[in-house]
């Protein structure tokens, strides 16, 4: 069967009452107090590996529902850096997700300052909400611990995208004093949902022309940017023996047929992405689309192709005129940006640091984040940093303390930092914090539009 976009279109009027009131239902959700009134108070634990020795370490669950952690090292600098996880996460909020949270960003205890992280109230895409956590767990932080000399909002990967939507939504001044200094995006995914993710329904809708097995041909045909029907009991480890047996992609090079080997080089190629993250992304255009698609959109789809020709094949005529074609519902893409794009006004100094070869969030998506602040009359409290890493989800001790140190600096006597400077700084930072990694920062680079790497729509 095929799906030629038409559907929609032409939705059934039943349907498009329970996308209003499911529209309405998240907006609503959204839009829930950041108080700390009815908040649960944290206990006291132990700190999770990595935490500076000495530390004091609290932990609950806020009054919506999200687990949080404190950690505050014996020789506090009085700076609170508030974290912003990536992800995002499905299903019900889990409390090891906030404490391997501290764990991975212990660095932060390591370096002096204290931290303060949420783990959201709820799985799913909904960055609002999760803004709306991040400020709460300020809030909180502030209530049991006390008011730090300086706060740093910080946000990894998807949680970039969370805490730059916190510093829109919540960094304004008060009294002359604004809730967060500055901010720290690092391997960030910073196109908003309208843009970061188009590529993930070119990658199902090529991977299907190709594999033609995520549905297979005796499986109910549906829509690809619903990611998966809500019915459906693929699991991840189903999904994973479906791309291996199509591209060999688990497999050594050497051990792939000719078929696999010629799968798998079309849909790297075309998608222009690494073979490493073809599973994770294939993970992501499955259950995060039905996520998307079915709790924040009512069924309705944010995602199109219809212009979109794919080139890099042997034969592009031909890949071009099987794979199917959709057409993004106006209204659903409006509802997803309201959501998750950002508008780039951000009252405070920005850093970012990115990898160039980062296999996740494309170092592009930096290019469209400085024209978002250059939309937002922000540009000139930007500070963009590239690495040469490979790695998406940590780089090193090293990278991201001189990235924090110059931030710092920068909000408390007005030096707005250069990329070689931070490089320069971490130089001086690596033996003491990450001598066998080191620092990799490459000051000259500047990242090409995201056109040149996924096609505009």
């Amino acid at each position: 069967m095929k799906f030629d976009g038409t559907e929609a279109i032409a939705w059934p009027v039943a349907t498009k009452a329970v996308c209003a009131l499911a529209t309405l239902a998240f907006t609503l959700f959204a839009s829930a107090q950041t108080s700390t009134s009815q908040t649960n108070k944290p206990e006291t634990k132990a700190c999770p590996a990595g935490v500076a020795a000495g530390s004091r370490c609290l932990g609950g669950r806020d009054s919506v529902g999200a687990y949080y952690w404190f950690a505050i090292p014996p020789e506090w600098s009085g700076v609170l850096v508030v974290h912003a996880h990536g992800g995002p996460e499905l299903g019900e909020p889990k409390a090891q997700r906030a404490t391997a949270d501290l764990t991975r960003w212990s660095i932060w205890t390591r370096a002096g300052y204290a931290y303060a992280g949420s783990g959201f109230r709820q799985g799913g895409v909904a960055v609002r909400a999760a803004a709306e956590d991040i400020e709460r767990v300020r809030q909180l932080f502030i209530s049991e611990i006390g008011t730090p000399r300086r706060t740093i909002l910080h946000g990894q990967s998807w949680g970039a995208g969370v805490a730059a939507k916190a510093a829109e939504m919540f960094t304004h001044s008060v009294d002359g004093k604004t809730p967060y200094d500055a901010v720290l995006l690092t391997s960030g995914v910073l196109g908003g949902g309208t843009q970061s993710y188009n590529f993930r329904l070119d990658l199902r809708v090529v991977y299907q022309a190709v594999c033609a097995n995520h549905p297979k041909p005796d499986e109910p045909a549906y829509p690809l940017w619903q990611g998966l029907p809500l019915n459906s009991s693929l699991t991840h480890a189903e999904l994973a023996t479906r791309v291996d047996d199509c591209t060999g992609v688990r497999q050594k090079p050497e051990e792939r047929s000719p078929r696999q080997q010629r799968n798998l080089k079309i849909i790297t190629e075309v998608i222009a992405i690494p073979e490493r993250s073809l599973l994770g992304h294939m993970n992501w255009a499955t259950w995060h689309f039905q996520d998307i698609v079915f709790r924040r959109l009512g069924g309705r789809n944010p995602f199109g192709n219809e212009d979109v020709r794919y080139h890099g094949s042997a034969d592009d005529d031909a890949l071009n005129a099987k794979v199917a074609r959709y057409r993004a519902d106006s209204e659903a893409v409006s509802a997803l940006a309201a959501d998750t794009d950002l508008e780039g006004k951000i009252p405070v100094p920005v850093l970012t640091v990115h990898g160039i070869h980062d296999p996740v969030a494309f170092v592009e998506l930096e290019s469209f984040f400085r024209d978002t602040m250059v939309k937002g009359a922000s540009s000139d409290r930007l500070v963009q940093t590239f690495t040469s890493d490979h790695d998406h989800s940590y780089q090193s001790d090293a990278n991201y303390v001189a990235a924090m140190h110059a931030l710092i600096n920068w909000a408390e006597h007005g030096e707005k930092p250069t990329a070689s400077g931070v490089a320069a700084r971490c130089q001086n930072l690596d033996a003491m914090f990450d001598p066998v990694k080191g620092c990799r920062f490459i000051p000259e680079f500047t990242p090409q539009p995201l056109s040149a790497r996924v096609q505009a729509r």
